[in-house]
């Protein structure tokens, strides 16, 4: 299993047009072939930085996503909203502690 995380910031005034665009597709994103999970974070001190947190099958899954027209469709609305670049580490899960 692959564990994306994703860290976005956004200007102030494009924080709502985000959530919202997230709500319209935060089930076609979870619903893509090989997605498991998917939560969205909002940090506790800077309420403009947000994370993804996605789990994948494998590598090939999470580049299916990224090649598919779901992807380039949230990616083109997302990325002109942003204040700094965004940052993404793939990793894999060592241990889960219930």
């Amino acid at each position: 299993m692959l564990v994306r995380i994703v860290k976005m910031g956004f200007y102030k005034q494009n924080i709502e047009v985000f959530l919202k665009h997230f709500e319209g597709y935060k089930s076609r994103i979870r619903g893509f072939e090989g997605c498991r999970l998917l939560e969205l974070y909002r940090d506790k001190n800077d309420p403009s930085v947000f994370f993804t947190y996605s789990y994948w099958d494998d590598e090939k899954a999470l580049q299916n996503y990224r090649s598919s027209e779901v992807f380039k469709d949230v990616w083109s609305k997302t990325k002109p909203l942003f204040s700094i670049r965004p940052e993404a580490w793939s990793v894999n899960k060592i241990e889960f502690l219930p």
